[in-house]
């Protein structure tokens, strides 16, 4: 055969090899797919729990009793109470507010209420020292 064919073969086998990679790719796309929809959606079934939302609460409610608890007792501060007490209402509000379709509003109150209650604590660690 002459060589003027060499360059198509060239060609044709360069094409093979990037069907071949195009093939494995998507056979990792679709594995890691179904791996990653079936681990979700189990993350996301108990994460969303509500009970893993009440027991959230009453850790931290159990924990801020005793934490601003002996903070006051220590420092006599009422800041620290205050807003750890109004963190804690938020997160209790967002634990009782209605779902419906969206998680907004549970979400925003959640994450006020984090903020406020982790402010609270860290005054009142603060005003200890």
């Amino acid at each position: 055969m002459p060589t003027s064919h060499a360059p198509d073969r060239d060609r044709a086998g360069r094409i093979d090899r990037w069907a071949i990679w195009l093939s494995a790719a998507c056979v990792v796309h679709c594995l890691a797919t179904t791996v990653m929809v079936a681990v979700l959606s189990t993350a996301g079934g108990l994460l969303g729990s509500p009970m893993i939302h009440e027991v959230g609460l009453v850790l931290a409610l159990a924990l801020g009793l005793v934490a601003f608890g002996r903070g006051m007792l220590a420092h006599r501060r009422l800041l620290p109470v205050a807003l750890g007490g109004t963190g804690l209402a938020l997160m209790a509000t967002a634990v009782i507010v209605p779902h419906g379709e969206s998680h907004v509003v549970e979400s925003l109150l959640t994450v006020a209420g984090v903020v406020l209650l982790a402010a609270g604590h860290m005054v009142n660690r603060t005003a200890r020292d």
